[in-house]
Order: C-alpha cells, then sequence, then structure tokens
C-alpha cells in the first residue's frame, strides 16, 4: 500500500544558490514539451501518477489555471533536459494564504547525485519567495528516500 506524506516549510528567505556546470532556465511549451516528456517518463517508469504520460497529459495540465510557464525550471545540459521542478501555487483555499508546491521534482538518473535535485529546488523555493508566498509544501512517498533526505535538507518536514 501507498502512504504519501505531505510535507511543509515556510518561505521567509531566499536560499543561497551554488554554482554548477548546468544552466536553469524556465520551461518554453514551444521547445521543450517533447524533451520534457521523455525525461519525465524515463525518471518516473513505474510512478502511478507521474509515470507513463502522453503528450495530452501534458498539455492537460498545462491547460490549468495554476500553470505557471515561469514557475517551471529546467536543468539543462547543452541541450538535454537533465532535471527540473515544477512549481504550482494554490490560489483557491478559503480563508487561507496562497501556498507554493513543489508540484514534481525529477533527475535524469543518468545524472543522480549531481546536487541537480538541489539546485532546481532551491531555484524553485526562491521563485516562491519572490511571489510573496508564506509557504511551501510538497507530497512525496513515504519510501522515497533520496527525495525524503533532499526535502528535509531543505527545510521541509
Amino acid at each position: 500500500m501507498r502512504h504519501i506524506l505531505k510535507i511543509h516549510r515556510s518561505l521567509v528567505d531566499l536560499l543561497p544558490t551554488s554554482k554548477h556546470e548546468y544552466k536553469i532556465r524556465t520551461f518554453d511549451p514551444k521547445q521543450d514539451k517533447e524533451h520534457w516528456l521523455a525525461l519525465n517518463n524515463k525518471i518516473f517508469t513505474n510512478h502511478p501518477d507521474q509515470g507513463n504520460w502522453a503528450l495530452q497529459d501534458l498539455e492537460n495540465r498545462m491547460a490549468e489555471h495554476w500553470f505557471d510557464a515561469d514557475g517551471f525550471f529546467l536543468a539543462t545540459k547543452g541541450d538535454q533536459i537533465i532535471g527540473f521542478v515544477w512549481t504550482k501555487i494554490h490560489q483557491d483555499f478559503v480563508n487561507q494564504e496562497p501556498v507554493g508546491e513543489l508540484y514534481v521534482v525529477g533527475v535524469d538518473p543518468d545524472h543522480a547525485h549531481q546536487g541537480i535535485g538541489r539546485a532546481v529546488s532551491v531555484t524553485a523555493i526562491n521563485y516562491l519567495v519572490t511571489r510573496g508566498l508564506k509557504e511551501a509544501m510538497l507530497y512525496v512517498d513515504a519510501d522515497n528516500e533520496n527525495g525524503l533526505a533532499l526535502y528535509t535538507s531543505l527545510g521541509f518536514n
């Protein structure tokens, strides 16, 4: 049985960034859809929610009111996407401030353990801070040890 955790962190100050050999930029739907989709399906091959997406799955989410390409960050090496984080801002809560979400974070397994997940997550958190949000959250499978280690090191609990 799958156990999913919802973890939070406050958004007070910007997090420090580090130097790396890859570039972080925002998602460009015109040029990135197919490449991102291939990487997403490679990373999440056996994931029940995020894996095995078709182009229409991506386009359906891009049509949602919350989609904002400015909050969808890609780590690239040359022309290759090697990691990403997609944010979502929940603005429809009644009697509650908007909350930022790290909606999905992924790193190409061929580029694992190079700090890519941390770098794109820091970029996403800093983006949410600059948007004036006070809290961030994310969902993670309880057995995702690598993800949990990263997120707790970034202040999620």
